[in-house]
């Protein structure tokens, strides 16, 4: 069976400088019926490991320590025993949110994923956050960016730990070099592709 993308959104709090947000997190499933890769893992397990359905769980992968993409992470583990991995880079953001837990396996640049058939290559991508990382699916001509890059433009660099210079690099050298109709998945909102940002990065 040929993988699939699947995409579920949970809603929840963002933390901000002492101030919190209501947002609305997606959270992406790689895989067929038996097997399926989660990346990032906001809020609340439950509605996760309902779009799960009984699957095997190869892997929870996040894309960088923000609280709203890592809140869920341990719970979920729980749920499925599967390794969750993440950039070491943002240890400093996981320990706020989860201060008595780690995660298992250190995610890098070149990191590769395999599930359903399909491979994922993890692009170290800098800027929202010193560990941001994204995950490149050439198989599916697809792209999960995290908070990277967005329907509009680049992620925000307003957070401590964010510097725009670096996030422009990150986009430019890593993911508008990817193929122009590569669709572009998001940690919040809707598609887009790698062609259509070009004019967004400045």
């Amino acid at each position: 069976m040929t993988a699939r993308i699947d995409k579920t959104v949970v809603s929840g709090v963002f933390s901000l400088d002492g101030q919190d947000f209501d947002v609305d997190n997606n959270v992406w499933l790689v895989g067929d019926d038996s097997e399926v890769l989660v990346i990032d893992a906001p809020h609340r397990a439950e509605p996760i490991v309902e779009a799960i359905g009984g699957r095997t769980v190869t892997a929870i992968v996040l894309t960088h320590g923000h609280n709203d993409h890592i809140t869920a992470a341990v719970d979920l583990r729980e749920a499925t025993g599967a390794p969750i991995w993440f950039n070491p880079a943002d240890r400093m953001l996981w320990d706020v949110v989860h201060p008595d837990a780690a995660p298992d396996s250190e995610l890098a640049e070149g990191t590769r994923f395999e599930v359903a058939g399909t491979t994922l290559t993890a692009l170290h991508t800098p800027g929202h956050s010193p560990g941001s990382t994204c995950l490149h699916a050439p198989d599916l001509n697809t792209v999960f960016t995290g908070d990277t890059l967005f329907c509009g433009g680049p992620g925000a660099t307003g957070r401590s730990y964010s510097d725009k210079p670096t996030i422009l690099s990150s986009i430019r050298s890593r993911l508008l070099t990817l193929q122009g109709d590569t669709v572009v998945k998001t940690g919040h909102g809707d598609d887009t592709t790698v062609a259509a940002e070009v004019d967004n990065i400045n």
